[in-house]
């Protein structure tokens, strides 16, 4: 996990907030170190195989194969499962979650379903071990519309997510979604008019972006962090931070003070 994050947010894993939604969304960059991050820092994805994810996860110090064989960590590998699905070759309880690539008009129901059980099960270890409230997370969202699912469609399955994972089981929940250009068509079905509908959804927004400027050897990209207090319609409170990946984390700091401009 990333210490100066932390720092940014407020929260480390011994003391922080229950009941958050917390929206990543990129545009011209790529916000996957911010997944990874909340992934070591709650230790359940869609994009990436978890071959992958465990990888990430050893480079950060958490060993997801070993979460998955205690039942702490529960993981839809969507890409591996979804080939079979669309060619109805596999019809297992399995992948009962991904029948919307069958028929996408019928919505995301059975995908819900499926977050339902795995939250619902989730509790104390074998050994007594206390795990604390479930957390979703989903890498990433916006990947439903290029299969033919409708941004309201989806809109409702995060709502439905919120309802169970946030407020009845007091738990959190992390989601990508990755944004088109900002001279894309607003009004169409695209991942921008999702990314706006989950703003209104979530209590924090991380929204990174590559630079105006262009690239940057010190600096990849600007992250804008977006607060939203309880009882707030809208996030009002917005900071802006540069920061830097590095193979085993990342490092943010306030606009104009990284050594590169200085």
């Amino acid at each position: 996990m990333f210490p100066e994050l932390n720092s940014i947010l407020n929260s480390t894993p011994d003391s922080f907030k229950s009941s958050d939604f917390i929206l990543v969304s990129d545009r011209r960059a790529d916000a996957s170190f911010l997944i990874h991050h909340h992934l070591s820092f709650y230790l359940r994805g869609l994009v990436q195989s978890f071959s992958h994810y465990s990888a990430v996860g050893q480079r950060l110090g958490v060993s997801l194969a070993q979460a998955r064989e205690k039942g702490q960590l529960v993981f839809l590998e969507g890409l591996k499962n979804s080939i079979g699905v669309i060619l109805q070759e596999d019809t297992s309880q399995e992948t009962q979650p991904l029948s919307y690539l069958r028929t996408p008009g019928a919505g995301l129901e059975g995908l819900f379903r499926f977050v339902e059980s795995s939250v619902r099960q989730s509790g104390d270890g074998d050994a007594g071990e206390s795990w604390g409230p479930p957390v979703l997370l989903i890498d990433d969202l916006s990947v439903l519309l290029s299969l033919g699912v409708s941004v309201g469609a989806i809109l409702d399955f995060t709502l439905y997510c919120k309802a169970t994972v946030c407020s009845e089981l007091q738990g959190n929940m992390v989601i990508l979604v990755r944004c088109e250009e900002e001279d894309a068509d607003d009004d169409e079905e695209g991942s921008n008019l999702l990314q706006r509908g989950l703003v209104h959804q979530c209590n924090l927004a991380l929204h990174v972006e590559g630079l105006p400027t262009g690239y940057c050897r010190d600096i990849h990209g600007q992250m804008e962090v977006w607060w939203r207090q309880e009882g707030e319609t809208i996030c009002n409170r917005r900071k802006i931070f540069h920061f830097k990946v590095h193979d085993k984390g990342a490092s943010f700091f306030a606009r104009g003070t990284s050594s590169a401009v200085l």
